[in-house]
């Protein structure tokens, strides 16, 4: 197999937000940050760390073709009622077949909004943390 066509690219990535596929999403990136405390010593130069829990959080970029955001947070913001959400990522390895598959739940959505340029095309963002995630499977 060729190196080259053997790296995955975004092309080969699907997300689902509640169990629907938005054709419209740019990009959707993802990260868990550990925790970390400092741990010294008296007589030890050295500093450790102590695990305390992780973070996850990430950003749903779309480009704009509906009010997804709007949709989904605008009632939610007034009332105080924060909607259920679960996102289903999948991406495939073509060469191999392989997929890496992941679940993110407990997911809050921090902001929503809107933004217009001249002679620009519209997108959407909609940053997100997240309590839970698993992966179901692994390329």
């Amino acid at each position: 197999m060729d190196k080259a066509n053997g790296v995955v690219s975004g092309n080969d990535c699907m997300v689902w937000i509640n169990n629907e596929i938005w054709d419209e999403i740019k990009s959707f990136e993802w990260k868990v940050t550990g925790s970390f405390e400092e741990v010294n010593f008296l007589g030890d130069p050295r500093t450790y760390k102590k695990y305390m829990g992780y973070d996850g959080e990430g950003t749903v970029t779309l480009n704009k073709t509906k009010s997804r955001g709007a949709q989904l947070l605008a009632e939610a913001y007034k009332t105080g009622i924060m909607p259920d959400v679960k996102i289903v990522t999948k991406t495939t390895n073509k060469s191999t077949g392989k997929s890496e598959r992941a679940v993110f739940t407990g997911i809050t959505f921090s902001e929503f909004g809107g933004k217009s340029e001249a002679k620009g095309l519209l997108e959407e963002e909609l940053p997100l943390s997240f309590a839970e995630y698993e992966f179901l499977e692994f390329m």
